[in-house]
């Protein structure tokens, strides 16, 4: 489980102080795929780096299954670290790489590659015929399933996903979404995916957090009829706003 308890985080700019979020609550359950909707700035960002630990909050805490990560030390944060997945909007592969090679960078990192436990991730991704290529020669779509086999390569608890499929088309992100569902139920693996793209958040999550300006609006249930409604209007004044 993941909590968030009155959390608030301010940046110094220049002789400004700037209110990234602010007296953020938010419990996000295991194995649950969790949505942030949200526009550019609302803060977003800055919520997903604080449960990775790149980020600390000014004040208040934010826990995983109990354990206050400001309380820990640089190295117990990197190890937590290593629990924890990233899935980024722009791939972020390396070009002079093979997909083989960018899979098993984390591996290489940790100094315990093994090309066996590659093979496995290429074929759940649906890459085995793939792994000799380079980037370049991907579609987006092959793109962001190497990114997605890259952190599914340290079998993650946690998977933090930024804009995965703003970058894809219609096809793409629906194949991309579906990769993501797939994970969840196979592996149990906990979810947050941040995204502007409402559609996405409504066709994958189970819950969501509507932030702007650094503060959560609602919380609720996407499958709950209730909530359809409420929903909705978000989907409108959001979309109008991206316009």
């Amino acid at each position: 489980m993941i909590t968030f308890e009155n959390v608030s985080k301010t940046y110094t700019s220049g002789s400004d102080q700037v209110a990234a979020l602010t007296e953020v609550n938010l419990t996000i359950a295991a194995r649950d795929i969790f949505g942030i909707i949200g526009e550019s700035g609302s803060g977003k960002s800055t919520l997903l780096r604080m449960i990775n630990t790149l980020e600390q909050p000014t004040q208040g805490q934010v826990k995983i299954d109990g354990v206050d990560l400001k309380q820990l030390t640089k190295q117990q944060q990197r190890q937590k670290r290593k629990e924890i997945g990233m899935i980024f909007q722009q791939f972020n592969l390396l070009y002079n790489q093979t997909v083989h090679e960018n899979i098993a960078l984390p591996l290489r990192l940790a100094g315990n590659y093994e090309a066996a436990k590659v093979q496995e991730v290429l074929a759940f991704v649906g890459l085995q015929n793939k792994e000799r290529q380079y980037p370049k020669q991907l579609s987006g779509g092959e793109k962001q399933r190497v990114g997605i086999a890259r952190a599914l390569i340290t079998q993650p608890k946690i998977l933090l996903c930024d804009e995965p499929t703003s970058a894809l088309d219609g096809q793409n992100a629906h194949d991309i979404m579906k990769l993501l569902r797939k994970i969840n139920q196979v592996f149990g693996t906990t979810m947050i995916v941040v995204s502007h793209e409402l559609s996405l958040i409504k066709q994958l999550c189970s819950k969501a957090a509507v932030l702007e300006n650094g503060k959560v609006l609602e919380v609720f249930a996407i499958t709950n009829s209730s909530q359809e409604e409420q929903y909705n209007s978000y989907y409108e004044r959001v979309q109008e706003n991206l316009r």
